[in-house]
């Protein structure tokens, strides 16, 4: 009995047309380089964004103190996020390049 509830499932799966197309890796890669701009823009914008609360700040515009520490915060979690992602890319490619072929 648990062989043909598992073959129902199945079957359901392939009903649905569920399935994702594969892309070609140069679609890949695409992808990939797409998300990791998208990502340093974003890192960029909080970073700049951070700055100007805090000049405005400084130069004794109206700005909560929340908001100008909230924004050095979160600038300063996804700059920590994006060098350690960098990190453990060069990582991952000095492991590739310690193995023997």
């Amino acid at each position: 009995m648990a062989i043909e509830a598992l073959n129902a499932v199945s079957s359901n799966v392939i009903q649905t047309g569920d399935v994702k197309k594969v892309s070609t890796p140069y679609e890949a890669q695409q992808k990939f380089a797409d998300f990791l701009k998208d990502s340093l823009n974003n890192v960029m914008k909080n970073e700049e964004h951070s700055n100007s609360l805090q000049a405005k700040m400084i130069r004794g515009e109206d700005v909560d103190i929340h908001q100008v520490m909230a924004a050095a915060q979160k600038s300063g979690i996804t700059m920590q996020l994006t060098i350690e992602m960098r990190n453990k890319a060069v990582e991952a490619y000095q492991e590739i390049m310690r193995m023997q072929i």
